[in-house]
């Protein structure tokens, strides 16, 4: 079971969705995790601390004076031998609180005092979650380590639909089972590129390609859950950084290309995940190109430089993993890649089932062939390439 001999702690905040923290607290339980669990006050106007008591096989902590702990210090000994406290669900009130360093409760106490490793899984009304003071708060503890799982789009119990529902309990349970897992690119450096590339024809117009840069994303979070020490490289999007993950914003293929040049001699591994576009506008327009009706526009256009190909032809190269995003014959388009690259590993996926989408359907392909990992949120197959990638690095890696 994943979780064996896990220990835990689950604190449970005021709002309609903690009743998904039974489900979780089954999970857990049945992965092999021991599951404490500390509630508010609020949480208990929606779930008893009985039914938490009854899955989690141990009494229900709600009281910051519980009599029960001795000198009166359960907000440090209840969590001293615990390897993560997950807060499912995580109010914005409770959130207001972990980003300003409030511990007027038990949980908040527990969450301030710890020496583990917090995620949170926010649930609130959309209002809620895209109100100013939410984002900012929710920027703080980022900022802080704090994991944050979530929130989803979708039916919200007041009726209104958007951002700020709770991710589901098996969602919440696989980013538990990988922040606790075993470390397997532990002392790895990884450098990661994502997003697309902008090539400007005028000071307002660009070249690019269709690409939100959520699986690069993805693989830069899953390389830092697994251990490494993480560099994303990305082009424009509107994403944050994931936690732990060193970041460097570019614009154009040739900026990208000068900051891999840079940091790929001290990498382990290089993954190749952005969408760099192909070509560039020769001689960009000093100024904004006038329409002419009836006029035809022709740029000339040359190729940007080809990122993968230089790193994998670098002496002492690290370990490359190239992406092909391709329209039709999978196999046959990403092994003629493989070999043009000149790289051990390609992850392939058609183009129009994954281009800003959350999920997507890759494969694998390396000298032993073909490795289907199936389809899926892409956050889980960014842990999945992450873990096979950790199989077949050389040990010189």
């Amino acid at each position: 079971m994943a979780l064996t001999g896990k220990k835990l702690l689950l604190g449970l905040t005021g709002g309609i969705a903690a009743y998904k923290a039974a489900e979780l607290t089954r999970r857990l339980v049945k992965s092999g995790a021991d599951v404490r669990v500390a509630m508010t006050d609020g949480a208990t106007r929606f779930i008893t601390p009985v039914t938490m008591q009854a899955l989690s096989g141990q009494p229900v902590w709600t009281d910051l004076w519980d009599p029960r702990v001795s000198d009166a210090m359960g907000h440090i000994e209840l969590s001293r031998d615990r390897e993560l406290i997950a807060v499912v669900p995580a109010s914005a009130d409770f959130i207001a609180k972990l980003a300003n360093g409030l511990a007027d409760d038990l949980l908040s106490s527990l969450c301030l005092a710890r020496r583990c490793p917090l995620l949170v899984a926010p649930s609130m009304n959309v209002e809620m979650w895209q109100n100013a003071a939410t984002q900012r708060n929710v920027a703080q503890i980022r900022e802080d380590g704090v994991v944050i799982a979530g929130p989803a789009a979708g039916d919200q119990a007041c009726g209104e639909i958007g951002l700020g529902r709770m991710l589901e309990p098996a969602q919440i349970a696989a980013d538990i089972e990988a922040l606790l897992a075993p470390k397997a690119l532990a002392g790895k450096r990884v450098l990661v590129t994502a997003g697309p590339t902008q090539e400007p024809v005028d000071p307002v117009r660009v070249i690019t390609n269709s690409s939100s840069g959520k699986m690069g994303y993805a693989v830069a979070r899953a390389a830092h859950e697994a251990g490494a020490k993480v560099t994303l490289i990305s082009g424009p999007v509107a994403l944050a950084t994931p936690p732990g993950v060193a970041r460097i914003d570019v614009r154009t293929a040739e900026e990208m290309f000068a900051a891999v040049k840079k940091a790929a001699p001290g990498s382990d591994v290089f993954v190749s995940v952005a969408a760099v576009a192909d070509y560039k506008v020769k001689h960009p327009s000093p100024r904004k190109l006038k329409k002419v009706n009836g006029r035809a526009v022709n740029l000339e256009l040359v190729e940007n430089p080809d990122i993968l190909a230089y790193v994998a032809g670098m002496k002492n190269a690290p370990y490359c993993v190239g992406f092909a995003a391709e329209s039709e014959d999978l196999a046959r388009n990403a092994a003629e890649k493989r070999a043009k690259k000149n790289v051990p590993l390609i992850a392939a996926n058609l183009a129009q089932d994954a281009v800003g989408t959350d999920d997507n359907a890759i494969k694998l392909y390396d000298a032993r062939g073909e490795h289907d990992l199936g389809r899926g949120p892409k956050l889980e197959l960014a842990r999945k390439l992450i873990a096979h990638l950790a199989g077949v690095l050389p040990s010189g890696k």
